[in-house]
């Protein structure tokens, strides 16, 4: 089995997920999804609050969770999704799919919580076709030294990780994805909710990569 459980953390989210969606996430997810096209992996699919907003040019999604849970509830959320969704057990750093098999892959307030940032984006980049798209809807470090990265820097070290699920607010993911070989096409950055948020988790990114070809050797 390849899951992992955090029960309290699946039961919390389950709750916090809907408010975030009616406080302006659901409309990041719609935009996040707009026009993508073909075979989708979504990475770290939780209980499903992503499916409603996929648009029929998909025509497959294989959605992967770990958390029992929240995978039970993803499962329930695919049954009504206006494309076809299969939910699948697996992990970030290793998923259950071939070499360049998606057209795109999606992952929506993931990066910051798997064990290993460089080897889930080697293993996203592993199942996209050559020019496949990354689609990244993250919260991620503040983007200015000061009071909210110091901030960040203390809720890593101590409460935040064991909260959330091993989840760490200062990840610079926008630099880690451009990084493990893909070009960032489109990233916008804001503060979720609203301008005025100080929580650690506040500064979020959103936007698409290109997966880049593979190095020939010499």
């Amino acid at each position: 089995m390849a899951g992992m459980s955090h029960p309290i953390f699946a039961r919390v989210y389950e709750r916090v997920s809907v408010l975030m969606d009616r406080a302006g996430a659901a409309d990041h997810r719609r935009a996040l999804v707009a026009d993508l096209r073909g075979r989708v992996i979504e990475i770290g699919a939780g209980n499903g609050r992503m499916f409603p907003h996929y648009p029929a040019s998909v025509s497959e999604v294989v959605a992967v969770e770990p958390e029992p849970r929240l995978r039970a509830l993803a499962v329930d959320a695919a049954s009504s999704a206006p494309v076809p969704v299969r939910v699948v057990d697996g992990l970030a750093d290793a998923l259950p799919a071939a070499d360049g098999e998606f057209d795109a892959a999606l992952v929506a307030l993931v990066l910051c919580s798997v064990p290993d940032q460089p080897t889930a984006l080697a293993e996203i980049r592993r199942v996209l076709r050559p020019d496949g798209e990354l689609r990244f809807y993250e919260h991620v470090a503040a983007a200015e030294p000061g009071l909210l990265r110091r901030t960040q820097r203390l809720a890593d070290a101590t409460v935040w990780p064991l909260l959330f699920a091993g989840c760490r607010t200062g990840r610079d993911t926008g630099d880690a994805i451009a990084s493990a070989g893909f070009r960032i096409d489109e990233l916008a950055r804001f503060r979720f909710p609203g301008t005025g948020s100080s929580s650690p988790a506040a500064p979020h990114i959103l936007g698409r990569a290109t997966r880049t070809p593979d190095e020939v050797p010499r």
